[in-house]
């Protein structure tokens, strides 16, 4: 009781999320919005110093086998990120394994035209925006992760959205 009580004082949460046999820890001073329509959870981070915006992470799992594959939810998420041509902004992936996980992780940045789709309408492109993307490979389906916002937002987070990532374990 005692630890809840300072963790509280303090404004830390450490509160474990789940989904597909996984679960994970959504990190501090993030605000937990809650889960929805197709969404695990879904997390805000204030906007950072000159920022006028803050951040969405999402967390999504759509079903054992669904979602598709690794690489087309790469190839979606670096369409999202485009130069100032209006082609797909470069990408970093990075594959790692975390408590014996299999995970893809991207990084880009660009002009951020978001998510367009029958479940989403065209957002206009904003300029200046960063995307994280990870996929975890997990023993009930995948679990993709997209945290978007602008740049200097997202680069004050990064260390947060890596803990995150480092906290995927399999449910006990």
């Amino acid at each position: 009781m005692r630890i809840w009580a300072i963790l509280l004082a303090t404004g830390m949460m450490l509160l474990a999320d789940a989904a597909a046999g996984l679960k994970w820890t959504a990190p501090a001073g993030w605000k937990n919005e809650g889960s929805r329509p197709m969404r695990a959870a879904t997390y805000t981070a204030a906007p950072a110093s000159g920022d006028t915006e803050g951040a969405e992470c999402g967390v999504y799992f759509f079903g054992k086998g669904q979602g598709g594959t690794v690489e087309a939810n790469l190839d979606r998420w670096k369409a999202q990120v485009t130069g100032a041509d209006g082609k797909p902004a470069d990408a970093q992936i990075q594959k790692r394994t975390i408590h014996g996980l299999n995970v893809t992780v991207l990084d880009t940045s660009g002009g951020y035209n978001g998510m367009s789709g029958p479940m989403a309408p065209p957002q206009g492109r904003k300029p200046g925006y960063r995307l994280l993307g990870a996929i975890v490979e997990g023993p009930g389906g995948n679990i993709f992760i997209k945290f978007a916002g602008p740049a200097k937002t997202i680069a004050a987070n990064k260390q947060k959205f890596d803990a995150m990532l480092n906290s995927f374990d399999k449910e006990k």
